[in-house]
């Protein structure tokens, strides 16, 4: 695919003032120059051209916010003094596998003053005796070059962890997802408590009914007795009073 048209299409509708990074890697450029770029990118801070077959970038625009350019695998040999010109903020700097030979193709980058850290691995210079001592020597502000500093200290966990936080997005996401899901769990484990104490309360609710449904229930049988007591206690008497009348009865016959 051609590289204008890969650019075109990594707009995704938006405007190039929107863009903050931008990924154009194993497209191809027609004339071996930047193709689709433009002086409205002015919020790009990320641009990867990997393997584009770029021989130059005397056709980069002014790209004030960029902070990380990825060139590896292209022929660029030269041209680099435009860098500090249109990309000033730029701290890390990706030639590695590029026609790079000479010296004097890397000390115009001593104009990139906020440059810590360039990759020249595979390009002929690093091939150059002390090549290193002379690197350093000639980028005073460089602290990392091909990923080691100069005591061949390797580029610190953090170092990468920021580069890799700048192309994967915003930070904290992940973290707030754990906090969400920590919370959910603590509000499900609440819940979970709560159904248990009201289970519990009802349960006990019931029993006490079942108890004092007893009692009432033992109650009435006990009023029930009482009264079939009475009744019966009635009609003892009713009975004695009819004999006692029939006695008498007799007794007038007898007279």
């Amino acid at each position: 695919m051609e590289m204008k048209k890969r650019v075109s299409l990594e707009l995704r509708d938006r405007n190039p003032v929107e863009v903050v990074e931008l990924v154009v890697n194993n497209c191809q450029s027609a004339d071996g120059e930047v193709e689709g770029l433009t002086d409205e990118y002015t919020e790009l801070e990320i641009l990867s051209m990997v393997n584009v077959g770029l021989s130059s970038l005397s056709k980069l625009p002014s790209l004030p916010k960029l902070r990380k350019l990825e060139v590896s695998d292209n022929t660029i040999s030269g041209g680099l003094d435009s860098l500090a010109e249109k990309c000033p903020n730029l701290t890390y700097l990706n030639l590695s596998g590029n026609k790079i030979k000479e010296l004097s193709s890397v000390e115009v980058l001593q104009n990139l003053k906020n440059l810590k850290s360039l990759d020249l691995y595979s390009c002929e210079v690093s091939t150059l005796d002390d090549y290193r001592e002379n690197v350093f020597e000639l980028l005073p502000q460089l602290t990392f070059l091909d990923g080691y500093d100069q005591e061949d200290n390797e580029v610190p966990d953090s170092e990468a962890d920021n580069d890799d936080d700048d192309e994967a997005g915003p930070h904290g996401d992940e973290d707030d997802d754990e906090d969400d899901d920590e919370d959910e769990d603590e509000e499900d484990g609440s819940e979970g408590d709560e159904e248990e104490v009201g289970l519990s309360y009802l349960m006990k609710e019931g029993i006490q009914d079942e108890e004092d449904d007893g009692d009432y229930v033992e109650e009435e049988e006990d009023e029930e007795d009482e009264e079939d007591g009475d009744v019966d206690a009635a009609d003892v008497r009713g009975e004695k009073r009819k004999r006692d009348a029939e006695d008498e009865g007799d007794d007038d016959d007898d007279e």
